[in-house]
């Protein structure tokens, strides 16, 4: 979100999931999206087969790439290096939209500058891809009627996660892709209600609505709506940050809901560190997760099933939930658990249905403004839609970029926060499988999908699995910096030689123990898809 609002204003999906169907040319990054998005996925193979070209750049060779018409396995942590390099390419052989540039985004020339010495050929050292093949991709992605980029945590998950999102803006400006049928910058995000959560203001530095929370203003609207005196002025903590303040001592209570840090979070013994040191830990959840394992206070949630209210998805299109089961036991939805609480510690909070709250949030978020209960509960309508007979918004910038114009940003590689060396040579990257979902906490109670996927397995490549003396089927330990787990090997030649792969939905073989918790400066997202390890057979 935060590389896509410096350079559009907005850090939502541009287009809608309709819309890929009209790209003559899609890009797919940093996403496992056969797996992570099956659906989403099926949209694209569709357009592949009426004819849209396809372009995945994918350190692993994902099933998507079986679509492609370029495929790309670029070293892990290297994709600043590699996209500026396809810039390059755009610049030199004149294939940059001119007008587009001129009239409607500033700072061109300092990217300009910057892209020179970014040649393929530099490029290909540090990638590991064929400079003729940056040329190719850069080529057919620019000459494109109408190209979208399509990518997810793959590229946001680094040190760098603000610098890739940054180069995914810098490319579709640069061709005049946005704003168009056809064409945008579209994360896909990782569940099913991320984009509504950050849309209400579930995050450090801002209210509901984007509104900063040092905008005056902005904070005494909320004020006023909320019935309370003085909202903070300053930003709060990311996720891993607080863990960090937890462990520090700086924090003494924590109120987690609907959410696994114990498998999600990076550096896993931080994590446990954190949690432990905290005077009150109150987890509530629909299960007894590996996070509530060591709350305090367990408060039973009910299910996406047993609630009503709303969603809104990656498209930014908020739809309709409707309870269809009464909750079980003692559950209850978390918007009145939430209430409860907060009666209890001393503020009016008084909601009797969940549309009295989708109604307030016409009332403060603009761009809900004309989402009302009523009117959502016929269909989805895509934000913005600041009026009731607004129809919604499925294409964002069309004629102009929520910040005015569009920004370029001329952004430098920089490796990963850890790189290889003699104790630890292999790349450890991190990821999903189809049939899990996160951290496991719905799907590995269910005994069909226990028997598609019932154990963690480490991607490796058949050289490095005759180097370190690992058959397929073995079971290895995989060692990092942060501490050693044991799984099965998986030998592939799906994966790049010196890297190697794990899904951290297990909590037996926890990829995340292993993974840095280095941050992005910006965003704060840990560097999950990049850290340094090394593999040896279990019995040694």
């Amino acid at each position: 979100m935060a590389g896509l609002a410096a350079a559009f204003g907005s850090g939502a999906m541009t287009n809608s999931i309709a819309d890929i169907p009209k790209a003559d040319v899609i890009l797919i990054t940093g996403s496992n999206t056969t797996e992570a998005h099956p659906v989403l996925a099926l949209e694209i193979i569709s357009a592949v087969k009426n004819g849209a070209k396809l372009i995945v750049i994918e350190p692993r060779r994902i099933k998507m790439a079986d679509y492609a018409d370029i495929y790309i396995s670029q070293k892990p942590g290297t994709d600043v290096e590699l996209y500026n390099a396809m810039m390059n390419v755009i610049i030199t052989e004149g294939l940059t939209d001119k007008d587009f540039i001129k009239a409607r985004t500033e700072d061109f020339d300092a990217l300009e500058k910057t892209l020179k010495k970014y040649t393929p050929e530099k490029a290909s050292k540090i990638c590991g891809v064929p400079a003729d093949t940056i040329v190719e991709a850069a080529r057919l992605y620019a000459k494109a009627g109408a190209a979208t980029i399509i990518y997810a945590m793959g590229i946001t998950q680094h040190t760098t996660g603000v610098d890739n999102v940054l180069t995914m803006a810098n490319l579709a400006m640069m061709t005049g892709n946005i704003g168009r049928e056809g064409t945008g910058v579209n994360p896909l995000r990782g569940q099913n209600n991320v984009q509504g959560a950050c849309d209400m203001g579930a995050l450090p530095n801002v209210l509901p609505g984007y509104v900063r929370v040092d905008d005056k203003d902005g904070r005494k609207k909320m004020e006023e709506a909320w019935g309370v005196k003085k909202l903070p002025d300053k930003p709060g903590l990311t996720a891993p940050e607080m863990i960090d303040a937890a462990a520090n001592g700086d924090i003494k209570a924590m109120f987690i809901l609907g959410e696994n840090p114990m498998l999600s979070e990076a550096n896993l013994v931080h994590t446990e560190i954190g949690l432990g040191n905290l005077d009150l830990l109150v987890v509530q959840d629909i299960f007894m997760t590996e996070t509530a394992n060591l709350a305090d206070v367990v408060l039973p949630g009910a299910s996406f099933a047993e609630k009503s209210g709303t969603f809104t998805n990656t498209e930014r299109r908020v739809q309709p939930i409707r309870q269809a089961v009464e909750p079980v036991g003692s559950a209850l939805p978390d918007w009145m658990i939430i209430t409860m609480i907060a009666k209890r510690l001393g503020h009016k909070m008084e909601y009797r249905s969940p549309s009295e709250v989708t109604d307030e949030i016409t009332h403060v978020v603009s761009q809900y403004g004309g989402i009302t209960s009523h009117r959502v509960a016929k269909c989805g309508i895509s934000w913005p839609c600041p009026t009731p007979e607004h129809p919604g918004t499925p294409i964002l910038h069309k004629d102009k970029f929520v910040r005015g114009k569009g920004k370029f940003h001329a952004v430098e590689y920089r490796p990963p926060a850890e790189v290889t060396d003699k104790d630890y040579p292999l790349i450890l990257t991190t990821g999903r499988y189809l049939q899990q979902f996160h951290t496991g906490t719905m799907t590995r109670r269910v005994a069909g999908i226990e028997d598609l996927a019932p154990r963690c397995k480490v991607q490796v490549h058949p050289a490095d699995a005759r180097k370190y003396k690992v058959n397929d089927g073995d079971m290895i330990r995989v060692t990092t910096r942060r501490g050693s787990i044991e799984a099965a090997a998986d030998v592939t030649d799906t994966i790049r030689q010196g890297v190697i792969y794990m899904p951290f939905h297990y909590a037996e073989a926890a990829a995340n123990t292993l993974t840095n918790a280095a941050l992005d400066p910006v965003a704060k997202i840990p560097e999950f898809k990049v850290c340094a390890a090394n593999i040896e057979p279990k019995n040694l």
